[in-house]
């Protein structure tokens, strides 16, 4: 019988936001395994006391980076981690982004400003400004090229706090098809949503966002799979994942690109996919034993 940990984060005194927590709990303990939910941050929990431990919605990482990483290599050093620590510190900056364009992936283009260096903002087209280290689109917004006072204020605010901004065309193609999420476990398709724009004009950075708004089932097309596939690929060192969500929009020329490639806490969605609860139960026993 594995001991298995589903890592999440603390709610306190509000109910825990993951939707999906009891359920996969419920199908792992009926598959046979002894099942728990740990919050990542608990300092009394002994990791090496599991056979696995998977991230699951460690949701309030963003604000705690560095800690967060920490967490994830002492876990990986006393048990099996999923996905593994060198992952989780590749992924958790947004800058991947750029390893994945130098693979020849197709990604939304995009430029970084630190701290300390000039703020060149586009002057012709919509664009988004975000940190790269960031979760639910916290401070995230979209301008229009008019609205350059506003944007150089939240890079400085987001300066202040020592975060490095993301600056992207805000990519049309979300309006009218969406954005698809194609998650993958145990190394095969689990299925696919799509949601829509979440960045409305107007909507102040620091503002609470509907993280998936009108999310419904989607059928990947053979090009969705096809760049996802690529960007997987892409991933240093070739890593045993467990689990993956690749975000994807219609760029310009209108063929996929990605918008993200989530391997650190992507929520599952299995609310909206019940069928697929066996199949994440099963992947994560066989990779708990």
């Amino acid at each position: 019988m594995p001991r298995i940990a589903l890592a999440t984060y603390d709610p306190g005194t509000e109910p825990n936001r993951d939707r999906d927590l009891p359920v996969l709990l419920r199908a792992l303990t009926d598959a046979g395994a002894e099942a728990v939910a740990v919050h990542w941050d608990d300092p009394g929990v002994d990791w090496s006391g599991f056979d696995l431990v998977v991230i699951r919605s460690t949701w309030d990482y963003a604000w705690r980076a560095e800690e967060f990483m920490a967490w994830a290599a002492r876990a990986g050093n006393a048990t099996r981690l999923a996905n593994p620590a060198a992952v989780v510190r590749w992924n958790t900056d947004k800058r991947y982004l750029g390893d994945l364009a130098a693979a020849g992936v197709p990604v939304v283009p995009t430029r970084y400003i630190a701290p300390g260096s000039a703020a060149r903002l586009p002057g012709d087209h919509d664009f988004v400004v975000k940190p790269t280290f960031g979760a639910g689109a916290r401070y995230a917004a979209r301008y229009a090229p008019g609205e350059r006072g506003t944007a150089l204020r939240q890079l400085a605010r987001m300066h202040e706090e020592g975060l490095t901004a993301m600056v992207q065309p805000y990519v049309r193609g979300i309006d009218v098809g969406g954005e698809r999420a194609l998650q993958f476990f145990g190394g095969r398709l689990l299925h696919a949503s799509r949601k829509r724009a979440v960045l409305a004009p107007g909507t102040a950075y620091d503002a609470e966002k509907v993280a998936h708004p009108d999310l419904e089932p989607w059928l990947p097309t053979p090009s969705e799979l096809a760049v996802a596939g690529r960007a997987l690929a892409a991933v240093p060192d070739a890593p045993e994942l467990l689990y993956a969500r690749v975000d994807l929009v219609d760029g310009e020329d209108g063929t996929p690109h990605v918008m993200e490639l989530e391997l650190i806490e992507p929520n599952l969605f299995l609310f909206l996919h019940p069928a697929s609860t066996a199949t994440v139960a099963s992947a994560i026993l066989a990779a708990g034993n």
